[in-house]
């Protein structure tokens, strides 16, 4: 693997052929998604009966395409919504903490940079339950002083919202921290001499140079809170996401109106990932 060093032909050929497998082995599945996709048979398998677009336009039973079926569409409004909102508070929140943890020292700060960090350890089913317990908990002690009902601490969309947020905040810090550490803080203070203000220089300086990191941490946090399935499943109510109405779906039989959901999912990933990449070229 080092150029500079010598090499039998046969190494080279493994490592190319290893190469190879590697990138198969990671885009055979998305194929095989992709191309059922478009079958012309009710079920997501061979034989394979011709091409078709009606698992993604068709309108009669039983091709009822991925835009004309109700409950799918609903549960990708409701994804985008989460979505929108975890990614928001995730970059806000993550900018706050890089600032924090890369431009201040202060007592107990390797101790909650673990915290930050202990999200990423714990698995989404724990993380979800735990959430669930600790709020269920508080609206019930909420409800027993008060009398009143408390549904947004109650299985739901805030729920969802604030347990995807719980660790995906932690992608969004490392990301804009790994970015902030790279900032000369000498174009700070050449603002600050300047007459700017400690906030105008941060929005004039600083946040422009943050830029790349934070759409592309907003970018991932998207991503991230689209295909989460084990915190979202804990914490659902009955406005499901994307991910839990596939599962639903998926118990009931599979269908090759999935494969065509999967299709649209890769699709916008790969345009935001292309996106994301776009404007950190633009912006160096």
């Amino acid at each position: 693997m080092i150029p500079t060093v010598p090499q039998p032909a046969f190494a080279k050929w493994c490592y190319r052929a290893y190469v190879v497998m590697f990138f198969i082995f990671l885009a055979l599945p998305l194929t095989v998604v992709c191309v059922f996709a478009f079958n012309n048979s009710v079920f997501p398998a061979l034989p394979w009966k011709g091409f078709t677009l009606a698992w993604f336009f068709g309108t009669e039973a039983p091709f009822i395409g991925v835009f004309n079926e109700r409950a799918i569409l609903r549960s990708i409004g409701t994804s985008a919504f989460v979505a929108l909102w975890v990614s928001g508070l995730a970059v806000i929140v993550g900018t706050c903490n890089a600032f924090l943890f890369v431009r201040h020292d202060f007592r107990g700060k390797a101790l909650l940079y673990m915290l930050m960090l202990l999200p990423l350890i714990i698995p989404g089913v724990i993380l979800g339950i735990s959430i669930l317990v600790f709020f269920s908990s508080v609206a019930n002690a909420l409800e027993d002083t008060t009398g009143l009902w408390f549904d947004g601490l109650r299985p739901g969309l805030i729920l969802v919202i604030l347990g995807q947020f719980s660790f995906i905040t932690t992608f969004a810090t490392l990301v804009i921290s790994a970015r902030l550490q790279k900032f000369d803080p000498s174009l700070e203070e050449a603002a600050l001499n300047l007459g700017a203000s400690k906030w105008g220089a941060i929005w004039q300086i600083t946040l422009p140079f943050l830029l790349p990191a934070i759409v592309a941490s907003a970018v991932v946090s998207l991503l991230m809170s689209f295909e989460n399935f084990n915190t979202t499943l804990m914490l659902v109510g009955s406005d499901a996401p994307l991910t839990i109405t596939m599962f639903d779906k998926l118990k009931q039989g599979s269908t090759p109106v999935l494969n065509a959901v999967s299709v649209l999912l890769i699709m916008i990933s790969a345009a935001l990932g292309f996106f994301s990449l776009l404007f950190q070229k633009m912006k160096r």
